[in-house]
């Protein structure tokens, strides 16, 4: 079994960052926040965070560094990490891209002490004072591996993991499932890139797409002043910062490309068939089975098969997880799974 991690270091102390950073000291984990702006930094020191606005003094002695940075500043921040910090330390992040992500830490030289993660959790707002310790506690994470397709690339959902350290995927995964109390879906970079897409990227393009609609519209203040529920969750997450977004996006164009051509080809289809006064069953039922499942977020996990941490255990976790299950803990010899 390996050992928790004694002091950790969170890069970015943004919506997620900083939830990070507060959910872990609220813990009573040694945790110390990084921002580049001062305002930030105060912020944080003002809640009750150790917090700095040097990189070096918030990575030395960590075992733990975590990039919270905006996507495009993932390349620079890796590098700057690999310059100042010293020691056996691990690296993660908390992006919504893992592709992109792999490729910067490699080129900083910090692939092999790289493994990543996305908490499935946020919110349309951002920076600190959005924060709070409560959105990232208890929340689903990815946690991500490389596969054998070379990073960013479009491997399957089957297919093998790369190289992988088992104790430092071990000890972040205790992470998440302890202090954090989430659980974790072991998967490789590919297979999180191409679900995140249909799952997160997507909707925020369509999001924003509706909202793009109405505000270009001669009847827009007409439609804002009816505006009710189904507008609301259709477009709450246009409403995010669109720098962010657009970065989400361009970054996993490789997976969202091909979806929103599948979006595009559906949405052509349905038109056509309503200006024809064709049948458009199939369209509006073609995801009944998905419906039967329920919400995601409200379904009840069922305790499955554990995998034993010996072999190449984080392969058997990555296969296991791309087909649905969680981990949910872990014993001193086996990974506890749900689905």
């Amino acid at each position: 079994m390996t050992g928790p991690f004694t002091r950790i270091a969170v890069l970015g102390l943004g919506l997620v960052g900083g939830s990070l950073a507060r959910v872990l000291a609220a813990r009573g984990l040694d945790v110390v926040g990084h921002d580049v702006d001062p305002a930030t930094v105060a912020a944080a020191r003002a809640a009750g965070l150790d917090a700095t606005g040097s990189l070096a003094d918030a990575v030395a002695g960590a075992d733990l560094v975590a990039l919270a940075v905006p996507l495009r500043a993932m390349r620079a921040t890796a590098a700057e990490v690999a310059r100042c910090a010293r020691g056996d330390f691990t690296l993660t992040d908390v992006g919504s891209v893992k592709g992109p992500v792999r490729q910067a830490v490699e080129a900083a030289g910090l692939g092999e002490r790289f493994v990543g993660a996305h908490p499935m959790a946020g919110t349309e707002h951002s920076g600190f004072a959005a924060s709070s310790p409560g959105l990232l506690d208890r929340a689903p994470w990815a946690v991500t591996v490389p596969g054998t397709g070379g990073t960013g690339g479009r491997g399957r959902a089957d297919g093998p993991v790369g190289v992988v350290s088992p104790d430092r995927l071990e000890r972040l995964l205790r992470l998440v499932t302890g202090p954090l109390r989430g659980t974790a879906a072991v998967l490789t970079d590919e297979v999180h890139d191409e679900a995140a897409a249909l799952v997160s990227h997507v909707p925020h393009v369509l999001a924003t797409q509706i909202l793009n609609a109405v505000a270009g519209a001669p009847v827009r203040e007409a439609a804002l002043g009816l505006a009710a529920g189904s507008f609301r969750d259709g477009t709450r997450v246009a409403f995010t910062d669109p720098a962010r977004t657009e970065a989400m996006v361009t970054e996993n164009a490789a997976w969202v490309a091909p979806a929103l051509r599948k979006a595009v080809r559906d949405l052509e289809a349905l038109v056509a068939a309503l200006e024809t006064n064709a049948p458009v069953h199939g369209f509006f039922h073609a995801a009944d089975q998905v419906r039967a499942q329920g919400r995601a977020g409200e379904r009840t996990l069922v305790e499955a098969e554990p995998v034993a941490l010996t072999g190449d255990w984080p392969a058997a976790l990555a296969a296991r997880c791309a087909t649905g299950a969680v981990v949910t803990g872990l014993t001193d010899a086996e990974a506890l799974l749900a689905r």
